[in-house]
């Protein structure tokens, strides 16, 4: 893949022009055109035009090679989801493949990661069988994932981490399993670079300040290669340098203790040549010149890796005693050590060039199956998630059948597990096992290369011990769902006793509760099919009784919550009303001794309105009524509109002392917003009762959004108290609204 670059939308027309032929160049340019179209008046978070995403991933594609279909998928990963056009739009003008590819893409953008590690897991679970549909959705999810981590500096710092994190842990491995190694290392590099900067810095320093000194013993290195093997006369080969990558130099310092200048293998060069039999004679050559190192030597060539990957890996005492690590492989090995599956998929003027479809299918039906098999025997999507991590994705083994059939574990697995890879029966029927004809516990380590029998019996069966014998996960649910099967009757009459013995704890009515429509109450809200099947899982432990006893009493607990709350509303209410009567003459006088200033008036009624309440400190005016005086209303209040038309209705007034009478109270209507849930009335009344005693009255109400309107009546002293009251309801937890009420 070419170095990382901002491509144009020619660059990426340049790209497939090399490999398509003119037809399928003309329907990436098309693509390329509808994307932009649609994207045209969006922008990314780092404030670019968002079609440059587009164009990026699509560039990606084409690096890879990648068939005309998914190259457009590239340019259209993202118009169903964040644009006007619908997948029948895309259909219509792509043809299905694309469509697919695109639905399958969306579907994954539209799960939204949040910071539960459930629905992290869910997330991660729907990516991987997205697998099931079409391959080609991964490869273009890698893509944007790739180009993503490529632009992450514009995300603030957290998000930068959660990405980084997500990336090492899901979307690096699953680059690897497929193969992609050109992906895979750059984004364990880049992920390293925003999960321990300081570690990626100094290793980049580092490697920068030997730079001169590689080189030179790198080029020699060749050198004297290309020279060893002249006697071969092999028509085609190539001998170069490869750079080591941070990430594993990382992970070679973490896993070893070492410093970096312990890390001496840093030095690698890659031989390529036509056929099989020249990577042997070139192997022999090199370990001719240099002396090999123990223990160093693989063939992944006649034991290839799950993920179809084929080299020769020796390390040699090379020029100056330092130690070179030297991979020998076919041109043909070499696009796929560097594409993985994606190069399955590599077009040549309109036909598949590379490996086989035949081969491809193989390779990724036998990753899906594994995927596959695990999503059936997890319990959720977490335990799926920790299956996928644990078993596919860590450092595999190889161990034979006695009749020479490899079969490919996770490291540190022991007979019993691969007696359940194998077959559930195999697993089930086990009675001993057999490592290189030598009897050893089911439990025993294996490792590759290992010859390992497995021992059965028609009678055997699964011992309740093997759950902390087995390493996968595979295995310990095939052993749970043996057990749960056979004592699922047993489980049931457990789980059905622990519930009632829950509810009469609590002091229900078990024979109440505990009717067939609320046990089909309950199995639905736990997502059960049926109630034997949540009492069988409670039996067996998968779930707490709480949880189900819970479900059973929801309603009878609403219900005595509900009384609970209107006996409490009740006394309180009563309590005030008890108060408002002692007060109620005191306030009549206080309002007779109100004092309310006209200009160029004397001696006349004066009364304040009652339908804006105003207070002293308010800006007021005042409103001429035939036969009652002046009644005075707060600026703003609806019911002066009507009276605008009669201007010389209305006079300037004005509070006497604005700071208010300090034996004098004044009534003020409240409105206050919210959204529903239980207490929220109780702790609007407590915090009022805590600013003030003259509580006249409160309602309140909920509309079909689930947001409360409350309606208060209070008495305070000035606008000042008022507002200091109004600053305390709005810090009583949902409240996002308080203002003056106007009847």
């Amino acid at each position: 893949m070419a170095e990382a670059k901002n491509l144009t939308a020619q660059d990426v027309h340049d790209l497939v022009a090399d490999y398509m032929n003119d037809e399928h160049v003309k329907k990436v340019d098309k693509a390329y055109q509808f994307a932009y179209h649609l994207h045209q008046e969006q922008k990314r978070k780092s404030g670019e035009p968002y079609i440059i995403h587009p164009i990026q991933v699509a560039g990606i594609l084409a690096e890879l090679h990648m068939d005309p279909d998914t190259v457009v998928a590239g340019y259209l990963h993202d118009v169903v989801e964040d644009t006007t056009a619908t997948l029948a739009d895309v259909e219509q003008a792509f043809g299905h493949d694309v469509a697919i590819i695109v639905d399958g893409v969306s579907k994954l953008s539209r799960i939204k990661y949040k910071s539960s590690r459930e629905q992290l897991a869910e997330n991660h679970r729907k990516l991987l069988l997205a697998m099931s549909h079409d391959i080609r959705v991964i490869i273009v999810k890698l893509a944007d994932r790739l180009h993503n981590m490529r632009t992450l500096s514009a995300l603030r710092e957290e998000k930068q981490k959660r990405i980084a994190s997500e990336t090492l842990e899901i979307y690096a491995p699953l680059a690897d399993r497929l193969g992609i190694m050109t992906i895979k290392w750059e984004l364990e590099d880049m992920a390293l670079r925003y999960l321990n900067f300081e570690a990626y810095h100094d290793i980049a320093k580092s490697m920068n300040l030997r730079r001169q000194e590689r080189l030179e013993i790198v080029d020699q290195a060749v050198s004297e290669i290309e020279h060893a093997i002249t006697d071969l006369h092999l028509d085609h080969t190539e001998v170069y340098g490869r750079p080591k990558h941070i990430y594993s130099i990382y992970r070679k310092m973490v896993d070893k203790n070492k410093r970096f200048e312990e890390i001496y293998d840093l030095l690698a060069i890659r031989v390529l040549v036509d056929t099989i039999p020249e990577t042997y004679a070139v192997l022999g050559a090199i370990h001719a010149r240099w002396t090999p190192m123990p223990g160093r030597f693989k063939d992944y060539i006649a034991l290839p890796k799950a993920n179809g990957y084929q080299s020769l890996h020796t390390s040699v005492i090379g020029p100056g005693g330092r130690p070179l690590e030297v991979q020998i492989r076919t041109y043909q090995m070499h696009e796929i050590a560097e594409f993985g599956i994606a190069a399955h998929w590599a077009y040549k003027e309109g036909n598949f060039a590379g490996a086989d479809v035949q081969n491809a299918d193989q390779q990724k039906l036998n990753v899906i199956q594994g995927i596959l098999e695990l999503q059936a025997d997890a319990q959720d999507a977490d335990d799926f998630m920790e299956s996928v991590k644990g078993d596919l994705f860590t450092d595999r083994i190889f161990v034979f059948t006695p009749k020479g059939d490899v079969i490919e574990m996770p490291k540190d697995a022991g007979p019993l597990d691969m007696a359940y890879t194998i077959h559930t029966n195999v697993g089930n029927h086990t009675v001993g096992a057999k490592v290189n004809d030598r009897m050893v516990p089911l439990d025993f380590p294996i490792k590759t290369g290992d010859i390992v029998e497995i021992l059965t019996s028609p009678n055997a069966q699964p011992n309740r011990d093997w759950l902390t014998m087995v390493s996968t996960r595979r295995a310990r649910n095939k052993i749970r769902q043996y057990f749960r099967k056979q004592d699922k009757a047993d489980n049931i009459e457990a789980g059905r006793k622990m519930v009632a013995d829950w509810l009469e704890d609590e002091g229900y009515d078990v024979e109440e509760l505990m009717q067939p429509e609320n046990e089909e109450h309950a199995a639905e809200k736990m997502h059960f099919l049926a109630v034997d099947d949540m009492y069988a899982s409670l039996g067996f432990g998968d779930i707490k009784p709480q949880g189900v006893a819970n479900r059973f009493s929801e309603e009878k607990r609403a219900e005595i919550e509900t009384a609970r709350q209107e006996a409490e509303q009740k006394a309180i209410l009563e309590h005030h009303q008890t108060i408002e009567k002692e007060t109620k003459s005191a306030k009549n006088h206080a309002h007779r001794e109100d004092r309310i200033v006209i200009q160029g008036v004397d001696n006349m009624l004066v009364r304040l309105g009652h339908c804006c309440t105003p207070v002293p400190g308010d800006e007021v005016i005042g409103y001429v009524t035939k036969g009652r005086g002046v009644s005075v209303h707060r600026l703003g209040c609806p019911n002066l509109k009507a009276a605008e038309v009669e201007g010389n209705r209305l006079v300037d007034v004005a509070w006497e002392n604005p700071a208010g009478n300090s034996k004098t109270e004044y009534d003020a209507d409240l409105q206050v917003s919210a959204t529903n849930r239980n207490r929220l009335l109780n702790d609007v009344i407590r915090m009022v009762n805590n600013t003030t005693r003259s509580l006249n009255s409160v309602n309140g109400r909920v509309d079909h959004n689930n947001d409360v309107r409350i309606s208060i009546s209070i008495g305070v002293k000035n606008l000042e108290q008022l507002e200091s009251i109004m600053v305390n309801i709005r810090d009583v937890k949902d409240v996002y609204e308080v203002k003056r009420a106007f009847k």
